[in-house]
C-alpha cells in the first residue's frame, strides 16, 4: 500500500471510530411525499398474509384467496389483486417497500386521536399541538419548500414557519383572471399579509394553468379530477419543480361494513395513483421517497357486517426511483392467533417514528442533533431502503 493510501484509510478509521457508522451520501434532490390514508386501512387484505391458516379461519367471509405463485412476494406475504398491475412491476422492480407491523403505541383506537398523535410525531404523553413532524422536518432542512395538497393545513405542518395548503379537488373552480388578481392584490397592499396574499393567488395560478389541459381530458373513462391519480398527477408535477415537502390525505378507509367491495376499489386507485405520481416525476422520481401510512390497521378477525374494526398495527408502504424495494422490510413475526394484540390486532414491531426517522436521515444525511428535533426522544430505525 502506497503512503498515501495508508493515511487516507487511517484518517477514515479515525472518523468511523470518533463519529459512530458513516451513513450514505444524502440524496441529490430529495422529495418527501407522506400520503396519509384516513380511516385505518385494512392492511391485512393489501399485504396479504396467506401463508397463515388462522387469516383464513378468522375472516370467512373477507380473507383474500390463497394467491397464485405469480402474486406471492415471499414465503408469507402476497399483494392483494386490485394492486397486482400497479404495484406489482413496481415491487420486481425495486421501486416499493413494504413494512408490516407498523404503527404507533397509541391504544386509543381512535381515529382523531390516533391521527392526530401520528401527524405531531411526538413522544407518547407529550401532546404541543402547535408542532407537527414535517414543519420540523421542513425548519430543519432549511430551504426544501413545503406544501399540503390538503383542504386546510394539516397538524402535521402545524409551527412557526408558514405552509401553503390547497386542495387540488377544487383546482376545476374558475380562477382569479388578471384583473381580479391585480384588484385583490392592492386591497391588501398596505396590509401585514400582502406578502401571504401575494403568495396564494400566484399559487393557485400556477396549479390551476399547469392542470388545465388535465382537466380537459376528464371524459367517458377518464377518471375525474377528484380521484387520485389525477391528484397524484398534479401533486407529481409540483413536486418535481418546486415543492421538496409534501403531504396529502385520502378518506374513504374506515370498513366496518361489507369490506371487499369498498377496500378493493380503494386500492385500485390508490395504486394507479402512485403509478400516475412516478410517471409524472420524471427524473426526479430517483430522489423521491414515498412514505403510505394510517393511523391504525384493523382487526384481525371480521366482525358481523363482513367488515372489521379499529385495530392496532399497520402496514406501511415506501415507494420511489431509489428507494432499495422489493422486500417485506422492518421486524416481523409469525402471523397467528396466539402472537395478536390483545388477542385481536396485529401488533407495533416497527414505531412509526424510528422508521420515517431513519428514512429522512438518509434522504437529508442529517445528524443526530438535527433528528432529536424531528422526532425528539426516538432511535431512528435504519431499513436499509435508501
Amino acid at each position: 500500500m502506497q503512503r498515501r493510501q495508508f493515511i487516507a484509510t487511517l484518517t477514515l478509521a479515525a472518523s468511523t471510530a470518533a463519529f459512530g457508522k458513516l451513513y450514505a451520501a444524502p440524496m441529490a434532490s430529495p422529495r418527501l411525499l407522506v400520503v396519509f390514508l384516513r380511516g385505518g386501512y385494512d392492511c391485512l387484505n393489501m399485504l396479504v398474509p396467506y401463508a397463515s391458516a388462522d387469516y383464513y379461519e378468522l375472516r370467512p367471509n373477507i380473507a383474500i384467496a390463497r394467491p397464485p405463485a405469480s402474486f406471492q412476494l415471499d414465503g408469507d406475504w402476497a399483494l392483494a389483486p386490485p394492486l397486482q398491475a400497479t404495484l406489482g412491476p413496481m415491487y420486481s422492480s425495486r421501486q416499493i417497500a413494504f413494512i408490516p407491523f407498523a404503527g404507533t403505541e397509541d391504544l386509543s383506537r381512535s381515529h382523531f386521536e390516533t391521527q392526530d398523535s401520528i401527524e405531531l410525531g411526538q413522544p407518547l404523553g407529550q401532546r404541543d399541538l402547535r408542532s407537527g413532524f414535517l414543519a420540523r422536518l421542513a425548519n430543519v432542512v432549511t430551504g426544501q419548500r413545503a406544501i399540503a395538497f390538503t383542504d386546510s393545513l394539516p397538524v402535521c405542518f402545524r409551527g412557526d414557519d408558514d405552509v401553503p395548503n390547497i386542495s387540488l379537488k377544487a383546482v376545476s373552480k374558475p380562477v382569479f383572471d388578471d384583473r381580479q388578481a391585480a384588484v385583490l392584490a392592492a386591497m391588501y397592499q398596505n396590509h401585514p399579509l400582502r406578502d401571504q396574499v401575494r403568495e396564494g393567488l400566484e399559487l393557485r395560478q400556477q396549479v390551476s394553468a399547469a392542470m388545465a389541459d388535465e382537466m380537459q381530458q376528464a371524459n367517458r373513462d377518464a377518471i375525474t379530477p377528484k380521484g387520485f391519480e389525477l391528484e397524484a398527477q398534479r401533486i407529481g408535477r409540483l413536486l418535481r419543480t418546486d415543492y421538496a415537502i409534501g403531504f396529502v390525505d385520502i378518506g374513504g378507509w374506515d370498513t366496518h361494513v361489507n369490506e371487499s367491495s369498498t377496500l378493493s376499489a380503494n386500492l385500485e386507485s390508490l395504486g394507479r395513483g402512485i403509478q400516475a405520481l412516478s410517471r409524472e416525476l420524471g427524473n426526479q422520481w430517483s430522489n423521491t421517497a414515498v412514505v403510505v401510512i394510517s393511523e391504525f390497521g384493523r382487526t384481525f378477525r371480521e366482525n358481523g357486517n363482513r367488515g372489521t374494526d379499529h385495530g392496532h398495527g399497520s402496514v406501511y408502504w415506501i415507494a420511489g426511483g431509489a428507494i432499495a424495494g422489493g422486500q417485506i422490510a422492518g421486524r416481523q413475526q409469525k402471523i397467528e392467533r396466539a402472537t395478536l394484540f390483545q388477542d385481536r390486532d396485529l401488533p407495533v414491531l416497527n414505531d412509526y417514528r424510528a422508521v420515517i426517522g431513519g428514512l429522512v436521515r438518509k434522504m437529508w444525511g442529517l445528524s443526530d442533533a438535527q433528528l432529536e428535533q424531528i422526532f425528539p426522544a426516538v432511535q431512528s430505525q435504519d431499513l436499509g431502503l435508501v
